[in-house]
C-alpha cells in the first residue's frame, strides 16, 4: 500500500494488519507517554495518575487507528524531540542562572 506512512510500513501493517496495528500501538502508546512526562506530567497522587495513563493508553487506540495512514508517530518523534531540546535547554538556563545568583 503507498498510502501507509513510513512506520506503519516499518512495522509491517500492510503485511500482518494484526500484529502490525498492535506494534503501532504500542510504539504510539510510549511516544504519547514520553511527550507526556516530557512536556506535561505534574506530581500527583498514584490514583490521578493511574487515571491519566488508562486515559492516555485509551485515546492512543484511536490514535493507532489514525496512525495506520497519517504520519501520527513521524509527528510525535518530531514533538518528543522538540520538548527534550526544550527541557535540555531549560536545564542550562537554571544551571546558568544558579550560578550566577552564588557568585
Amino acid at each position: 500500500m503507498d498510502s501507509i506512512s513510513f512506520i506503519p510500513n516499518l512495522l509491517g501493517v500492510a503485511e500482518n494488519p494484526k500484529l502490525g496495528m498492535y506494534l503501532l500501538y504500542f510504539v504510539i502508546l510510549i511516544l504519547c507517554v514520553a511527550v507526556y512526562l516530557l512536556g506535561f506530567a505534574k506530581k500527583l497522587p498514584l490514583l490521578k495518575n493511574v487515571v491519566i495513563y488508562a486515559l492516555l493508553a485509551a485515546f492512543c487506540t484511536v490514535l493507532t487507528f489514525f496512525g495506520a495512514f497519517l504520519p501520527v508517530a513521524e509527528g510525535l518523534i518530531v514533538i518528543l524531540l522538540i520538548l527534550a531540546v526544550y527541557k535540555i535547554r531549560m536545564k542550562f538556563e537554571y544551571k546558568k542562572q544558579d550560578g550566577e545568583v552564588q557568585s
